[in-house]
């Protein structure tokens, strides 16, 4: 099954017009015609089945024949990672996350990073794409780049578990044994140069709790990926 992304439509839409981008690719590429069927999503949770009514390579119009709500994760899950060096490397870990499941991507720029600028526009292509290729209905958030301290500031009314996973040798809960199901969670994924000092105590300061994930030194898009797969597979039992 493919899946197509339109953010516009709605449970009320009738009809729906796409962009020239996808008409071009629904009447060139795929070579559909009137009268045949495509899959959408909105990327707030319903699937849409629709009815070509008039295809072009400028202009493809469809009526909407049906719809489906996909049930959402049994989870919340808010990850904070920072940007790595190269940028093919976070493009993974955001596509692998999405196909894996994840609620919200913040990229913070910590003290030992190397990378302080993203590339929005790409990482949200990356996104929708692993979205329509893992056939989901929920399109994660992906806020923009932001300090690992003005991100500290924002979390004091945030009631989700807080979690910082670190390479310090000091004292850590194993995040398999902390994380429960059913529950909302923020976890911390530093740089390749790892968190500061400062930046951990700031961190526990704001309530993270410092968690292992595992006995290797991972790469961050490794340790994120880790986090993510760790929180799905608890929600699976």
């Amino acid at each position: 099954m493919q899946l197509f992304y339109n953010p516009e439509i709605t449970e009320a839409s009738k009809d729906i017009i796409f962009d020239k981008e996808e008409s071009r690719h629904i009447s060139k590429v795929l070579r559909k015609k009137e009268g045949d069927t495509l899959n959408l999503t909105n990327g707030k949770g319903f699937f849409f089945k629709v009815e070509l009514t008039f295809t072009s390579p400028k202009q493809c119009v469809a009526k909407v024949i049906t719809l489906e709500k996909q049930t959402p994760l049994p989870y919340y899950l808010h990850l904070a990672v920072a940007p790595t060096k190269l940028n093919d490397r976070y493009e993974w870990f955001l596509e692998k996350a999405t196909e894996i499941g994840v609620s919200e991507i913040t990229p913070i720029i910590c003290d030992h990073s190397e990378r302080k600028v993203i590339k929005q526009e790409r990482f949200d292509k990356k996104i929708r794409s692993a979205m329509k290729q893992s056939l989901k209905a929920y399109l994660p958030i992906l806020n923009p780049a932001i300090t690992l301290k003005e991100f500290l500031k924002m979390q004091d009314s945030n009631k989700s578990q807080k979690l910082i996973a670190h390479c310090e040798e000091t004292k850590k809960l194993s995040l398999k044994g902390i994380i429960k199901s059913k529950q909302s969670t923020t976890i911390l994924i530093g740089p390749e140069g790892d968190f500061s000092p400062n930046e951990i105590d700031l961190a526990q300061a704001s309530g993270f709790i410092p968690v292992s994930l595992g006995e290797s030194r991972l790469r961050t898009e490794t340790a994120a990926i880790i986090a993510c797969h760790s929180i799905a597979f608890v929600n699976e039992i």
